[in-house]
């Protein structure tokens, strides 16, 4: 399965190169070049992989899936935040006639990646690749190795930007493959929302890899909140990096809906004192859904923070997979670091692998891990039938509740109210 698939990408790459993107600016060239490489050294992973041991990739690749090309129908808006600057990413391209960015303030920008290549070389040559193409894992190498367009933000030094920026990606085409990207830039003490929406048309069968590079500079501060609700045919593969400066804070909200199958790999390191990191996360799974978070909170200095906490409610035969590691350096003494994983099971087929993990080598440090997982607790839900809730209600209250802890969190009040509702249609259900 992996060299077949992995030699039609190639040949894919092959044929991207050779018509126009071999025209793109040297250092483009040899990122690709480089990433071409890594991907023809690793191929693809396979359960025998122990990052990769709970989820099979096989199922990705026994069709196969074409380069985008142009959309064949008009975009349909599905942004979430009414309040928030407006990108549109269309088919992984960037879509200006569909994006709304009237009014960013002085010293924001936003952009075209392929424009900002041209434009600002020197600054997007400075940031791009330097933390996704550090190693990573074959469908990053493959996200270089086909970089050509996506989202570029950058805020200036000391520059608030006000309201959300919100950067939909849409799939309007069957059986096709996209490579999107995005590189945020917070210069220091730049304050910066950000919203990754990800849709596509219910029932039809793609693949979205996307990588994030963000870049939180000293003192700077960055909110995320990335919601994926792809066709639950199609599937989403995603590498985030988070790099964070002194006293820099970063704080992302993970919520899965949608996608057949789903691996997302988060790093963020701490590489400047004081810094904090939190990550929070809420998957809902039915079906045969199937989804992977592979987490590392990486403490490169001392008196560092990060929390993370990822909820999951499961029902039918979906799986879960949860591997977090925290690593804390020799160096990263007075660390602080507290992880969580916890699952509600709403059937006797669903399955949850939960592997929280520490890695310490340093010794003054206060590091917590745990992870959960069962059926509702069905004291809560007598409790409630003793005040006169019927059982089915108590059920929905109570998945309801464990959900929306993890939304109510969110800092960005478009975003929040729009997923509090999601989650209520969602989980205010027979159970």
């Amino acid at each position: 399965m992996s060299q077949t698939a992995a030699e039609r990408f190639l040949e894919q790459y092959r044929t991207f190169e050779s018509n126009g993107a071999g025209q793109s600016p040297e250092w483009i060239k040899k990122l690709r070049a480089d990433a071409v490489r890594r991907f023809e050294e690793t191929g693809f992973p396979t359960t025998r992989d122990e990052e990769w041991r709970f989820t099979s990739v096989k199922p990705i690749f026994e069709k196969e899936f074409a380069l985008t090309g142009q959309p064949d129908r008009e975009f349909d808006d599905n942004f979430i935040d009414p309040n928030a600057f407006r990108v549109a990413v269309i088919n992984g391209k960037f879509s200006s006639e569909n994006s709304v960015l009237e009014g960013l303030p002085e010293g924001v920008t936003v952009m075209s990646l392929a424009h900002a290549s041209a434009s600002h070389p020197d600054l997007v040559s400075r940031y791009l690749g330097k933390q996704a193409a550090t190693g990573g894992n074959a469908f990053s190498s493959l996200s270089s190795a086909f970089l050509r367009d996506g989202v570029f933000v950058h805020v200036a030094a000391g520059v608030e930007v006000g309201k959300p920026i919100e950067i939909l990606f849409a799939a309007v085409e069957e059986g096709v493959v996209e490579h999107p990207r995005v590189l945020v830039v917070a210069e220091p003490n730049a304050r910066l929302q950000l919203v990754e929406n990800f849709v596509g048309d219910e029932g039809s069968r793609y693949l979205r890899n996307c990588v994030s590079e963000i870049f939180v500079e000293e003192g700077a501060g960055v909110e995320l909140c990335r919601l994926q609700r792809e066709s639950k045919s199609a599937y989403h593969t995603a590498t985030t990096h988070v790099k964070q400066e002194r006293s820099s804070k970063f704080d992302a909200t993970l919520v899965v809906l949608g996608s057949l199958i789903a691996r997302h790999d988060l790093t963020y390191v701490l590489d400047g004192e004081g810094a904090e990191g939190t990550l929070r996360g809420l998957y809902l799974l039915d079906g045969k859904q199937h989804v992977d978070h592979n987490t590392v909170i990486d403490h490169a200095m001392p008196n560092c923070q990060s929390k993370e906490f990822l909820n999951g409610v499961l029902d039918g035969e979906s799986h879960a997979v949860f591997t977090g590691r925290i690593v804390v350096r020799e160096d990263a003494q007075k660390t602080d670091s507290k992880q969580s994983n916890n699952n509600v099971l709403l059937s006797e087929s669903a399955r949850v692998d939960s592997q929280p993990q520490l890695e310490i080598y340093a010794d003054d440090v206060r590091c917590t891990h745990g992870a959960t997982l069962g059926p509702l607790n069905e004291d809560s839900v007598l409790y409630l039938r003793t005040r006169g809730i019927s059982e089915v209600e108590a059920r929905r209250m109570l998945t309801y509740g464990f959900g929306v802890e993890i939304i109510d969190a969110i800092g960005i009040d478009g975003v929040r109210e729009s997923l509090n509702q999601m989650v209520r249609d969602r989980l205010l259900v027979e159970v």
